[in-house]
């Protein structure tokens, strides 16, 4: 199957926070998002939003000291940031990216520090600014795989 792929645009943060939450509520277990961009970008409201959808009722920040946080809610999320890794193997040899995540959804934040790491089916979103507007992002995703090509379908689609 080849990748699904497609673009969005965000007004502000609290458009890609929403973003997030219809990622999470079609999330299902075994979903991977990878997100990629900037310092700044918005790549952890992205990923309050997907708690958000997935009904995670705790304060969901990046856990850039921790590298992994990990939250209940109707699904298990696994919030990974790499961005302080030096070498993408460091993210083995943490259990950032195990088997026993398949119970749940797994958001990477700097996911692109673990190319080549990463399961190749995933849906990956890169976050940019968007011209003149300081607030506006540009989100652009791809989605490998048929249960991903399936959340993106359902999450990120206009209708």
């Amino acid at each position: 199957m080849a990748p699904a792929h497609g673009e969005l645009r965000s007004d502000g943060p609290s458009a890609t926070r929403a973003i997030g939450r219809a990622l999470g509520r079609e999330a299902r277990p075994g979903t991977l998002i990878a997100l990629i961009g900037e310092l700044g970008a918005g790549k952890t409201q992205l990923a309050k939003g997907v708690a958000e959808g997935l009904e995670v009722p705790t304060v969901v920040n990046s856990p850039t000291f921790v590298l992994m946080n990990e939250h209940v809610g109707r699904l298990r999320l696994y919030h990974v940031d790499a961005y302080r890794l030096a070498q993408p193997e460091e993210a083995l040899d943490a259990g950032l990216i195990e088997d026993r995540q398949s119970d749940g959804v797994v958001v990477v934040e700097w996911a692109d520090r673990l190319e080549g790491w990463l399961p190749t089916n995933r849906l990956e979103i890169t976050i940019r600014g968007d011209g003149a507007d300081p607030m506006a992002r540009t989100l652009r995703w791809a989605a490998s795989g048929s249960a991903h090509a399936r959340l993106a379908d359902a999450a990120l689609e206009p209708r």
